[in-house]
């Protein structure tokens, strides 16, 4: 089908091209008589403007970036991204607003395709996920300008707003549950140790052991993956004294380390409960159904978008606390034995 263009319309219409640029785009040169019957013919005939020419006329992009530093292969099987970025689009779409993806491994790729974006004037303005607590990339936006919105904890010396959760506050929840039915001896499998959220929850579960006078059995950095969970909770359940509770930072590895569980003979929740963070589907779809962490994964990239279009309208946009993950409580977790 020929796409339509103004031509179609002048030639319907009776009138010159640049008599149909006037009343499409609102400028003065046509009569309001003229414009009302071009404006009439143009919906009758299912005119749509170019939106990168729009996006030129209003110095606009009408898109916003996302680079992701994670392996590709981890997206694959990682329900929070999935969640967070139709969280994403369920806000940007409202302001016909595109989003502009690239998984990158590391964070001098996200900086040379942020970079980039910015120099070609192909996003408006940028997400930038999974911190550092000296995180390379903020300086980049800094020094160049490009508005943005962090998600997670406010850095120091940003001007950049923050969409965050109180990640220290889920994890003293947790460890307090655990301690309630009975557990001492209680492990955590982290994510990446170089990540700002990971030191935050990892400071937060020795804070709270230390607080009920307990000494963590484990704690044991990963990247996220169904191996690495898988591993992790192999190490774990093969020490002499293994814990009684283990409390993965994603469903991933939730699941991968009950699977591990059955294979070594350790009943769940009997011999070890098990606590998952980022609770999805994942997490309901095993036997025993994993306790998890649980939170609006979409609403949070909704908020993260509605914040950074603030932003970019340009409002005073401060720092945005979204909701605490909450425990909820299923059948992997139960006093030990």
């Amino acid at each position: 089908m020929k796409r339509l263009t103004i031509s179609d319309i002048a030639k319907r219409a009776g009138v010159s091209i640049g008599a149909v640029s006037f009343a499409l785009n609102g400028r003065p040169g046509v009569s309001s008589q003229t414009r009302s019957r071009i404006l009439a013919i143009a919906e009758e005939m299912g005119w749509r403007p170019n939106a990168a020419a729009r996006g030129l006329s209003e110095s606009r992009a009408r898109t916003v970036g996302l680079v992701i530093a994670r392996s590709a292969d981890t997206l694959g099987v990682e329900p929070f991204f999935m969640k967070f970025i139709a969280g994403l689009e369920s806000e940007l779409a409202v302001s016909r607003t595109g989003l502009l993806l690239q998984v990158v491994p590391d964070h001098a790729r996200a900086i040379n395709a942020m970079g980039a974006w910015w120099a070609e004037r192909r996003v408006d303005g940028v997400i930038v996920t999974d911190l550092w607590a000296e995180d390379a990339r903020l300086p980049l936006l800094e020094e160049m300008s490009i508005p943005g919105v962090l998600v997670g904890r406010p850095h120091p010396g940003s001007r950049l707003p923050a969409v965050w959760s109180d990640d220290a506050a889920a994890v003293t929840e947790t460890v307090d549950h655990l301690v309630a039915l009975g557990h001492r001896r209680i492990a955590r499998v982290a994510g990446l140790p170089a990540l700002d959220h990971t030191r935050v929850r990892n400071d937060a579960f020795h804070a709270v052991l230390a607080r009920h006078g307990l000494r963590p059995a484990d704690v044991i950095d990963t990247d996220y993956t169904w191996a690495a969970g898988a591993d992790a909770t192999q190490e774990l359940l093969s020490a002499d004294r293994p814990p009684t509770a283990i409390i993965f930072d994603n469903d991933v590895m939730g699941t991968a380390g009950l699977s591990v569980a059955r294979k070594l003979g350790v009943s769940v929740p009997d011999e070890l409960s098990i606590v998952a963070g980022d609770d999805s589907q994942l997490c309901e779809m095993v036997f025993p159904a994993l306790t998890a962490l649980s939170r609006d994964i979409q609403k949070y990239g909704a908020n993260t978008a509605r914040t950074l279009l603030a932003l970019l309208d340009g409002a005073t946009v401060t720092s945005f606390q979204d909701a605490t993950a909450r425990l909820l409580i299923r059948e992997s977790t139960a006093a030990p034995a």
